[in-house]
């Protein structure tokens, strides 16, 4: 069907992560109810990337999912449906845009920086620009904002959402926005979960590039275990604390995709009467409390609060067993859908 104006109120969703959660949002809206973990695993999100030429703030960088805009995008085509996506050069002329279509009474998705974002409390605003949220409505020069990573719905000025929408740096939103234009009558979920899972697969265990995936969680750990002698104390610890921030404070984090990729795998599971699925998923979130762990070990260390048998050795230990583990798992996975 072509997407209109509903009579159907907004509802606002709080998520675990902004980009799948706001796709899930805007499918749920037209009727479309499939879940954010659903949507995460539809659109492959999970993955592993170490890039230690590319510094963040001075650290190597490290990701724990797929690339900003991924998910919306696989997951459209996965499912047959169709987003509209536009780009600007002018502030202004992308802020009328946006009033054009949330003026119909369509909710319209949008990237921005979020440290320009002045609803977002303190500690959640730093320098990342391929941050998701919904407009749903305005008043006045004032938006109506389903954030989903707050529990409730906010409000922010024209300037300010604009200011937000141009931010400048690595991931330039340059305007972004997207909103639904067309849902099928019926969607193959199974075959959806299937292509889903295969791209999960082939970046996390098939790619050559020794860079991501499995491969990529093993050189990270084993880059991890020379920091110390490599940077001396001090910078490693400040490695060591990027990398965990990364992992516990950016999006939803290396543990938390993995347990999120986890009830993704229990609702394919359940969807596809596959038991198999199930058992998967029961790995994948004993693998997401390990990458846990390591946070928590890590952080120990960088607070000065170490007990015995906490160093980067063991820290590099925990990451290849996470790595051994999510290659048995990918593995396994492959062996379902291939």
């Amino acid at each position: 069907m072509i997407v209109e104006k509903t009579d159907t109120a907004f509802i606002h969703r709080q998520g675990a992560h902004c980009e799948s959660g706001a796709t899930s949002s805007l499918l749920s809206h037209y009727g479309l109810n499939a879940s954010e973990p659903l949507v995460f695993g539809i659109g492959a999100g999970i993955f592993f990337g170490y890039f230690p030429i590319i510094k963040v703030y001075g650290s190597p960088f490290i990701t724990y999912r797929n690339t900003p805009g991924r998910i919306l995008k696989s997951t459209a085509k996965r499912l047959n449906v169709r987003f509209e996506t536009f780009r600007f050069k002018d502030p202004e002329r992308a802020m009328d845009a946006l009033d054009g279509v949330i003026d119909k009474g369509i909710p319209v998705g949008l990237q921005a920086g979020i440290y320009w974002l002045p609803y977002m409390p303190d500690a959640m605003r730093f320098h990342f620009n391929a941050h998701s949220l919904i407009v749903y409505g305005r008043e006045g020069n004032d938006y109506l904002i389903s954030d989903t990573v707050l529990n409730e719905p906010v409000v922010c000025s024209r300037k300010d959402l604009m200011k937000a929408r141009f931010a400048k740096g690595l991931l330039a939103p340059k305007g972004k926005m997207y909103y639904l234009s067309d849902v099928p009558e019926k969607v193959d979920f199974p075959r959806a979960i299937k292509n889903g899972i295969k791209e999960a697969c082939r970046m996390m265990i098939k790619t050559p590039v020794p860079l991501i995936g499995v491969r990529g969680i093993r050189m990270f750990a084993k880059a991890l275990r020379q920091w110390p002698e490599k940077y001396g104390k001090r910078k490693a610890l400040l490695h060591l604390s990027h990398a965990i921030r990364m992992q516990e404070e950016i999006g939803t984090g290396g543990g938390g995709f993995r347990l999120m990729y986890a009830a993704f795998l229990n609702e394919a599971g359940h969807i596809m009467g596959n038991e198999r699925l199930l058992e998967l998923s029961k790995r994948m979130t004993a693998i997401g409390d390990q990458w846990r762990e390591f946070a928590l070990y890590g952080a120990r260390i960088c607070k000065n609060r170490s007990t015995d048998g906490d160093n980067f050795d063991r820290l590099g230990d925990i990451i290849l067993d996470c790595a051994a583990k999510e290659h048995q798992l990918y593995k396994d996975l492959w062996e379902i859908v291939r």
